[in-house]
Order: C-alpha cells, then sequence, then structure tokens
C-alpha cells in the first residue's frame, strides 16, 4: 500500500501534534521536586551528655580506690561487658565439670595378604585358561583323534599334540584327557563331558 504525497504529509502532521501533547501533558504533570528541612544546619554545635569520670577530690590519691570506684555500678541490672549475650541478674554460672574417662586403646587386627610370586600368578592364570576345555568325546577309536572345545573353538588333537601353541596333550583317558601347559608346568585333568563325574 503506498500512500501519496498529500497523505504521507496529513500523516507526518498528525503524528507531530501527537508527540507535541504527550510533552505538554508530561510538563503539565510533573511534580515538583521534593524537600526536607536540614536537620543540622551549618555551623551548628551538637551537645550529647557524656559520662564523667571520678572526680578525685586530693591529688594523691590511692591508685587502687580510684579503680575501685570507677567499677561501681551507676546503673544496677545492666551489664558493662559489651560481649556478654545476656544479663546474669545476680546469678553466677558454675563451670561445667568434666569428667574424664580413661580412653581405651583398640588395636585392630592385620590382615596380612601372602604374596604371589609372577610365576604362582601365571601358574594359576595357565590353570584356569585350562579348565576352559571341554572334552566331548573320540572321533574314531582307531587313531585316538578326541574332540576338545574352548570357547567355541573346535580342536580335533591326538596324545602329545600341541594346541594354541604352549597347551600340550599329556594323556588319554578312556573318559578323560590331561592337557599340560609347557610353560608353566600345570597339568589339569579334563572329564568327558557328559559322563557324570
Amino acid at each position: 500500500m503506498a500512500l501519496t504525497k498529500a497523505q504521507q504529509i496529513k500523516l507526518l502532521a498528525v503524528l507531530v501534534a501527537m508527540m507535541i501533547v504527550i510533552m505538554g501533558y508530561r510538563w503539565a504533570s510533573e511534580d515538583a521536586p521534593r524537600t526536607q528541612p536540614l536537620t543540622y544546619t551549618q555551623g551548628m554545635k551538637v551537645t550529647s551528655p557524656v559520662r564523667r569520670g571520678v572526680a578525685v577530690p586530693g591529688g594523691s590519691r590511692d591508685p587502687l580506690l580510684v579503680f575501685l570506684e570507677r567499677r561501681v555500678e551507676k546503673y544496677p541490672g545492666v551489664a558493662r561487658d559489651l560481649f556478654r549475650m545476656g544479663s546474669t541478674n545476680g546469678q553466677v554460672k558454675k563451670k561445667p565439670v568434666l569428667i574424664t574417662r580413661p580412653i581405651a586403646t583398640v588395636t585392630l587386627p592385620t590382615i596380612t595378604i601372602p604374596v604371589k610370586t609372577p610365576e604362582q600368578i601365571a601358574a594359576d592364570f595357565a590353570r584356569a585358561d585350562l579348565s576352559r576345555f571341554r572334552f566331548l568325546g573320540y572321533l574314531t577309536d582307531k587313531d585316538s583323534s578326541l574332540f576338545l572345545s574352548k570357547d567355541g573353538e573346535l580342536f580335533i588333537v591326538k596324545s602329545g599334540d600341541t594346541i594354541l601353541k604352549n597347551y600340550q596333550v599329556k594323556t588319554v583317558g578312556k573318559d578323560h584327557v590331561v592337557l599340560f601347559d609347557t610353560i608353566t608346568k600345570v597339568e589339569v585333568r579334563i572329564e568327558l563331558t557328559g559322563s557324570g563325574r
């Protein structure tokens, strides 16, 4: 929608008139600045009551007596100690009596864990790994080939064969196989699966 030149001039005149009306209203309705008289005028002196010291009648008076006179309370019931949290009202609190008991010493038992040598750790690892083998049975009775499985792998071996580089089939029985680790010298007897032993 395009405005003609005459419409643009009329619109501009209306907007300027509205702005002048708004500014005039704000100027007419503006509050006068609020003022308050000063509490202390310039050059004024303020006096406040000051507690006077104990007058000493003689110049050579005992300082202990002066000190004791200063300690006398002028206002009874009001504590002079700024750091006290409440008034004592003449009551003196007794300090709590601490009852000390002898401290019992408790000795905890020390647990000694036997330290294994690297050879024992390797032997335990080999024993656990050899125990994961399963003896499934014989292929034929004639050549003594047998089935072994470990973690989904199937091995067909004979007595004296080597499995997985360092495991050897040492002896073969009717219902068992003895596997030997050639590095750690660990032997594990594996029963025939399903033999009931």
